[in-house]
């Protein structure tokens, strides 16, 4: 067993360990996040952001932030996307932003005449300052976190050493879900999405970081087992993460994280030789296996239940009138405020604040129609920076094999989740870094 391995299995334990300290409530919550920022600062600092220890720090940030949600341990709710933007910006103190990377600066910079017009547009009894923080804090940290990342070389071997700091705490987060839903029968009595399986916090948010944990351990099945033990082990986190995902009853996590897993299968396919791609075939043959036990197990603790949950159906069999838990009228009522507003839109947060007001609801779920409507002729601009930037990098990074499977976390999540989470933000700028080949080239699966 190498260092690196016993290092692996080091962390796996401590926070398992850290998932039970967590049950004790928010003081063992709040400690924790405190100590990690302290932490990761500390390292940042004292290495001079030598190796990028900042985009590690992130990753874990980003991994962590629904485990702090769940446990009471933010000491502010938009805690994960402050965080992610200060160590970057530690990071970028020391190693500075890309000279090329202008379409994130034109990216920030549009999203300035939304929050003017929003000064104008929202209510007097509104707190103007928080909100405004509140609802334009996930555009900042992935136009931060592109800057940061844009063109950054980081070998192959570092990207998944990153991937293991984001994963590590989603570990904790579904080790936490265990102990504190122990009996699964009595909590699942509908097709909703379900709170008590969530550890009593918001489904969505819970599913999107879980699908994002099976995406994680899945790919460290495929290229970071290089021995049967570690294979297994990853094998048991990833099944354990999956069964998890899909009984929080919100979709939005597990297909996304499905999704992204066969992309990467894909393009890394396309880049094997004749033997490894027998060793894909394999591999993608056992892991369907994986799948179908994980859903004929999920379908019997929840007795049926999450088979109609995805037919679209209540408990009683009888298909619902949304397929898309009504997401699609807020979605409906943002196109028509942009639609009457295209030019600045009607400004950061009136969105959410016109819902309210007319009994619609509050938040929007899509960050597409939420950036059409609050900024108008502006937010096309930007989603066409985000969306058409990455493809054109992508023409000289092609051993990015990773990059589109960001991409489509990204994508996907903020049309369920819109940006309540640090983790698109990030990811997104996960897939502009320029990944700089191993020694070892991945025309083969290399595992003992």
């Amino acid at each position: 067993m190498t260092a690196e391995d016993k290092n692996y299995y080091k962390l796996l334990i401590i926070h398992a360990g850290l998932a039970v300290a967590m049950l004790a409530g928010g003081i063992a919550s709040k400690i924790y996040a405190v100590s990690f920022l302290v932490y990761w600062t500390y390292v940042i600092v004292n290495s001079r952001n030598q190796n990028n220890e900042a985009l590690y720090a992130a990753g874990y940030i980003v991994g962590a932030e629904v485990l702090l949600r769940m446990t009471g341990g933010n000491l502010l709710y938009e805690l994960g996307k402050y965080s992610v933007v200060f160590v970057l910006l530690i990071g970028t103190y020391y190693k500075g932003f890309s000279k090329n990377g202008s379409p994130y600066w034109i990216f920030l910079l549009l999203l300035i005449p939304g929050i003017i017009v929003a000064t104008q547009t929202l209510g007097h009894d509104v707190e103007m300052r928080k909100t405004i923080a509140f609802n334009i804090s996930g555009p900042v940290c992935l136009g931060v976190s592109a800057l940061y990342c844009y063109m950054r070389p980081i070998t192959q071997k570092q990207i998944y050493e990153l991937l293991k700091y984001i994963g590590l705490p989603i570990l904790s987060i579904t080790i936490y879900l265990i102990f504190k839903t122990p009996d699964l029968r009595e909590s699942i009595t509908s097709t909703g999405s379900n709170y008590a399986t969530s550890g009593g916090f918001g489904p969505n948010q819970v599913s999107t970081i879980l699908g994002l944990g099976v995406f994680i351990f899945f790919s460290r099945i495929v290229f970071c087992s290089p021995g049967k033990i570690m294979l297994i082990v990853n094998l048991l986190i990833t099944a354990n993460i999956a069964f998890r995902t899909l009984i929080t009853f919100s979709r939005g996590g597990m297909i996304t994280g499905i999704a992204m897993i066969c992309v990467m299968m894909a393009i890394v396919y396309m880049r094997l030789n004749s033997a490894g791609r027998w060793k894909l075939n394999f591999m993608t043959v056992c892991a369907v296996g994986m799948a179908i036990g994980i859903w004929l197990y999920s379908t019997d603790v929840t007795g049926g239940l999450i088979e109609k949950r995805y037919q679209n159906q209540d408990a009683a069999g009888r298909v619902k009138e949304s397929n898309f838990s009504g997401r699609e009228e807020l979605a409906a009522t943002e196109i028509e405020d942009f639609l009457e507003n295209p030019i600045f839109g009607i400004g950061v947060a009136r969105g959410a604040e016109m819902r309210i007001l007319s009994g619609m609801g509050g938040l929007s779920h899509n960050e597409v129609t939420r950036m059409l409507a609050e900024h108008g002729a502006f937010g096309i601009l930007g989603l066409a920076i985000l969306f058409i930037t990455p493809l054109i990098l992508y023409l000289d990074n092609r051993h990015h094999f990773l990059m589109f499977s960001f991409l489509i976390f990204w994508f996907m999540t903020i049309n369920h989740a819109a940006m309540r989470l640090a983790a698109p933000a990030f990811i997104y700028g996960l897939a502009v870094l320029k990944i700089i080949p191993d020694a070892k080239e991945t025309n083969s699966l290399h595992r003992q």
